[in-house]
């Protein structure tokens, strides 16, 4: 197998995407602290997560069409023109001293509606970019370099802050847009050809494609309630953790896990070939049920921190194998719109997590809520993992070319 990075035209958009991703990782941090020290108030941040929220959520269906329509690699270039215009205007408020809610949450709501645009076409531009087993490789090394940039963005956010301020955050992200859409504009992509159709038609045809494939949405079921069972763990876990477990340490390591786990999983996911990946992948993510579990009952803080990192890892290790599949089966011309439909289950999913769970634990206590979820995880991934549909689905680990030709394991 050829390693992805020796492939120029990746190696382009691996380096593009991975300098977005460290930008993208610096500026909430900024962001958030430039608001609670301007305000000593949450509600205003709120807001400006919000408005970057819904933009996204209401356009990705629209940005898939776009997507698979003008090509991955247009639409992306434009999204980070505009998202790079965006933080770069909120990157000049703060360095003015001016926090104007208002603008903020103007340049907060164009930055998120230029992702919805760039979210969905990140497979697609992986699939075009890299061949047969190489793209497994290449999904895992992006996993990787994402969760690494999130090690790294906050620390750099940090010494932006205190050095030469909040603003320069923005800025350096606004830079870092610019160097992904130069990037973008090198590359060649392998062109598609996309049947014309209306609006309706292109995001009927997208979800058509969703509903054909038991293996799919079933699957993304489970992947959704999974989320949902993380929302509320990430809003009633640090509570937990704090009054339970030992102090803010206690989750300072439960995120330090997290990182490392979820690094550990996807690299494991680049150097091993499993042919029911799917399979394995829903298998794994019932892991997750653990910490949960030992969240609910307040168990020592040793084994809750070692039970997350091991539930990550499963995570770090699901998305490229999944991304893979994903590439594998679903034509290239409609990749792009079914991706965003999986953003939009997965994106509405985990902030209703993050609602209930303060709401329920106010109600009924952690213990319940939580106990429930780790139910509610096995029971949505039990089903996928008993049809035959996600039995029987093989990744095809032999070279294959882009005209994705009928090979049988």
């Amino acid at each position: 197998m050829t390693h992805p990075l020796r492939d120029r035209n990746f190696r382009l958009l691996f380096t593009g995407r991975v300098i977005d991703a460290l930008g993208d990782a610096v500026s909430p941090a900024a962001l958030t602290l430039a608001i609670i020290v301007a305000t000593r108030s949450s509600a205003g941040l709120a807001v400006v997560l919000v408005c970057a929220l819904l933009p996204k959520v209401a356009l990705l269906p629209i940005g898939g069409v776009a997507a698979d329509r003008l090509g991955p690699r247009h639409v992306a270039m434009a999204a980070a023109v505009v998202s790079g215009a965006a933080q770069l205007s909120i990157g000049l408020l703060l360095l003015a001293g001016h926090i104007d809610f208002l603008l903020i949450a103007i340049a907060a709501a164009v930055k998120g509606a230029a992702s919805a645009f760039d979210t969905p076409a990140t497979l697609p531009l992986v699939a075009g970019t890299t061949d047969g087993d190489g793209r497994q490789a290449a999904n895992s090394l992006m996993g990787i370099a994402g969760s690494a940039t999130n090690l790294a963005g906050p620390a750099i956010a940090g010494a932006l802050i205190f050095t030469v301020g909040a603003g320069w955050a923005f800025v350096l992200d606004a830079a870092t847009f610019g160097f992904s859409a130069c990037t973008l504009a090198l590359i060649k992509v392998r062109p598609v050809q996309v049947p014309r159709k209306s609006l309706r038609g292109d995001l009927a045809s997208g979800w058509a494609e969703v509903r054909a494939r038991t293996w799919y949405w079933t699957s993304l079921i489970g992947h959704a309630t999974w989320n949902f069972a993380a929302g509320m763990l990430l809003t009633t876990g640090p509570l937990i953790a704090v009054t339970e477990l030992g102090g803010k340490s206690a989750w300072l390591a439960v995120l330090e896990a997290s990182a490392v786990g979820y690094l550990t999983g996807a690299f494991i996911a680049g150097r091993t070939k499993v042919s029911r990946a799917v399979l394995v992948g829903n298998v794994a993510l019932m892991s997750y049920a653990m910490p949960l579990i030992l969240f609910a009952v307040a168990a020592p803080a040793w084994a809750v921190v070692v039970a997350y990192g091991l539930a990550m890892a499963c995570l770090g290790f699901l998305n490229p194998v999944w991304e893979t599949a994903v590439q594998q089966e679903i034509p290239a011309e409609v990749l792009a719109r079914v991706s965003a439909y999986d953003w939009l289950v997965s994106l509405g999913a985990m902030p209703l997590g993050y609602a209930l769970g303060p709401a329920l634990t106010r109600e009924f206590g952690y213990t319940w809520p939580l106990a429930g979820a780790a139910v509610l995880v096995l029971v949505a991934l039990s089903i996928p993992v008993c049809l035959p549909d996600v039995r029987n689905l093989r990744l095809r680990h032999a070279p294959a070319d882009a005209s994705r030709a009928d090979v049988r394991a």
